[in-house]
């Protein structure tokens, strides 16, 4: 989901309205780039949000806006029978919005922990740690009896490889050198209509169609 449906990093916007975005900012760069061990940055960035009001955090995260061209590309997707999954470490406070905007079949994210109206700096779901998301996609492989080999993954981040190397084809988009590295085709721009070209490529659907 961020940066990637959406043109933001969830976590980086809650760290802004917290005042701690500078801190946060360079362990979301650390953590996308593989330099630093994923469930460490997690929790501690998760950890410095402990005191933001949850009525500023949907404030701040309602501003958000999706990718260009997130709507084409899951429009693109239907239009050939095909099934979408949103896999992301960012939250739901987010997430459920963008699943419910773009018509997405299968969600996962993680949870804020709020008492009292304020976040606690902890968070719960299924996706908080190293290398989670693959036991999501292993999840969605068997509930789904869809095949790895079948499988397009479209990511930026370090914690995205993991799916990279299990799907029959990845897509680094907008993604750090790091990612680009290990995947089968790059997109550079921040335009998601220009994933387009190169799912039809994959499956030997003519240009014009």
């Amino acid at each position: 989901m961020d940066s990637t449906l959406v043109d933001a990093e969830v976590i980086d916007t809650l760290a802004k309205a917290a005042g701690v975005e500078e801190a946060v900012s360079k362990i979301t760069k650390a953590a996308m780039n593989g330099e630093m061990d994923y469930t460490e940055s997690f929790q501690t960035r998760v950890a410095s949000l402990k005191g933001l009001s949850c009525e500023k955090a949907l404030d701040e995260t309602g501003k958000i806006q999706l990718m260009p061209g997130a709507g084409e590309l899951m429009n693109f997707i239907r239009g050939i029978g095909g099934k979408t999954a949103m896999i992301t470490c960012g939250f739901s406070m987010v997430a459920d919005n963008v699943k419910k905007q773009l018509d997405i079949d299968y969600a996962y994210s993680n949870d804020l922990i709020v008492k009292e109206g304020f976040l606690t700096g902890e968070a719960s779901g299924p996706l908080t740690t190293t290398n989670s998301k693959e036991k999501v996609l292993d999840e969605l492989v068997e509930k789904t009896g869809i095949s790895y080999e079948e499988c397009l993954v479209i990511g930026d981040g370090a914690n995205d490889i993991c799916l990279f190397k299990k799907a029959g084809f990845s897509i680094a988009f907008n993604a750090k050198p790091a990612v680009q590295a290990q995947a089968q085709a790059v997109v550079s721009e921040k335009d998601l209509r220009n994933v387009i070209p190169v799912l039809k490529s994959v499956m030997d659907i003519p240009a014009d169609n």
